[in-house]
């Protein structure tokens, strides 16, 4: 076979395929780099996503790398700062926003994205109020559990210990903004799924915080119901259901019986949050 004929079936492309980490993925039309990943059990680090919401790209923890194969080194990036090398011909995109195309060559885990999707992490945890040994979610929190599966050990930067107010003036749900980490799943849930408008997020950059759409701001006020989904989609501890605390005991709990990696963990998810014991 002559070089140019090797040369063509070398950069052949499948149709509706792409390459995860050396791993072929099919894909279907519409569908994002994230979707055909879960769809095929790939899992990539996500905290803001969730499938049948509107993809919103917020907490890029979900980033992957798109590009060349060959590896080099950039000064000015932050994974160039620890000891794992970066390729500055890839760019780096959120999998849950950018579509899948056929022959897109990804990488997702590597030592040098991981390390970054850490950091994030970490930045989240001292930007808010996040004492998990306290708090009712421990357990089935996804923060927490991505923490774990990153190798997470402690904060690393200094806390921030924001003042943050509680709303419980809702007789069956409170509202705790010490732990919301502004991945507007709530806010999603709401408008698309529960058919209200329900949250928001106002302020920009440090000030950006979770509002209540009512008349004085509180969720007494507002048309939430317990049943819907905004109620049960939350991540973290920020919404929780008054008077269901520790139904579900410590050792029973989403993530103490399953790894955050597992693909199709959603259902479990949602029932745990709802208080029953599966």
């Amino acid at each position: 076979m002559s070089a140019e004929a090797n040369m063509t079936t070398t950069n052949t492309v499948t149709p509706n395929t792409i390459n995860i980490d050396g791993q072929d993925i099919p894909f279907k039309n519409g569908q994002t780099i994230m979707d055909a990943a879960l769809a095929a059990g790939v899992y990539i680090p996500h905290l803001c996503h969730k499938p049948g919401l509107t993809p919103h790209g917020s907490c890029k923890l979900c980033t992957v790398d798109i590009g060349s194969r060959s590896m080099s080194t950039s000064a000015s990036d932050r994974r160039t700062q620890t000891k794992f090398s970066v390729d500055i011909d890839r760019r780096s995109v959120s999998a849950c926003t950018t579509p899948a195309v056929a022959g897109q060559q990804i990488s997702n885990d590597t030592p040098a994205l991981n390390e970054v999707r850490k950091t994030i992490t970490q930045m989240l945890f001292i930007e808010g109020n996040h004492l998990c040994p306290a708090c009712e979610k421990t357990g089935n929190c996804t923060l927490q559990a991505v923490a774990y599966h990153l190798g997470m050990l402690d904060g690393h930067f200094p806390q921030f210990f924001p003042r943050r107010e509680v709303d419980a003036s809702h007789p069956t749900v409170m509202l705790d903004l010490d732990r919301c980490i502004l991945c507007e799943l709530c806010v999603r849930a709401s408008r698309e799924v529960d058919g209200k408008n329900v949250f928001a997020i106002a302020g920009r950059g440090i000030n950006a915080h979770l509002i209540v759409n009512s008349p004085s701001g509180k969720l007494v006020d507002s048309d939430l119901e317990t049943g819907d989904m905004a109620v049960h989609i939350c991540p973290v501890g920020a919404i929780l259901i008054k008077e269901h605390g520790y139904e579900v005991p410590i050792g029973r709990r989403t993530f103490d019986l399953h790894q955050v990696g597992e693909i199709g963990l959603e259902p479990v998810i949602l029932a745990k949050a709802r208080h029953t014991n599966e």
